[in-house]
C-alpha cells in the first residue's frame, strides 16, 4: 500500500541563549503547526489517527537533537522524526553564547 503526501509545512525555531537544541526543534515543529488548519477530513473519510507524520529536523549539531523529544510536539497520527544536518548558529562576538536556529519541515501522508 502507497502513501500520498497531502500537507507540507515548514517552521524555525531559535534559542537565542543556551545553545539548547532540543528548544530550538520543539520551537520549530510548534511554528510550523500554528500554520495548520486543517478541514478536508470529513471530506476525504480520513482522520487525525490515519495520519502518517514525518518530522525533518535541521540542525547544525544533528546529534543534540532528541526524536522522542520531538515527536512530543506532534498530538495526532503515527509520527517518526528525521534529524540531519542543516540549521545555524551563531556565536557571540566574545565566543561565550550562541544563537541557535534549526528549521522543521512537517510532512503529512495518508495510505491509499
Amino acid at each position: 500500500m502507497g502513501q500520498n503526501r497531502w500537507i507540507t509545512e515548514m517552521g524555525l525555531g531559535v534559542d537565542v541563549h543556551g545553545a539548547d537544541y532540543n528548544k530550538a526543534a520543539r520551537r520549530a515543529v510548534s511554528d510550523a503547526l500554528r500554520h495548520s488548519s486543517l478541514h478536508f477530513f470529513d471530506v476525504t473519510n480520513k482522520s487525525v489517527q490515519d495520519m502518517k507524520v514525518e518530522v525533518v529536523i535541521g540542525a547544525a549539531e544533528p546529534a543534540n537533537i532528541d526524536p522522542a523529544v520531538i515527536a512530543q510536539e506532534i498530538p495526532y497520527g503515527t509520527v517518526t522524526v528525521t534529524v540531519t544536518s542543516g540549521g545555524l548558529d551563531v556565536t557571540s562576538d566574545d565566543g561565550d553564547d550562541r544563537i541557535t536556529m534549526v528549521n522543521a519541515a512537517i510532512l503529512v501522508s495518508f495510505d491509499d
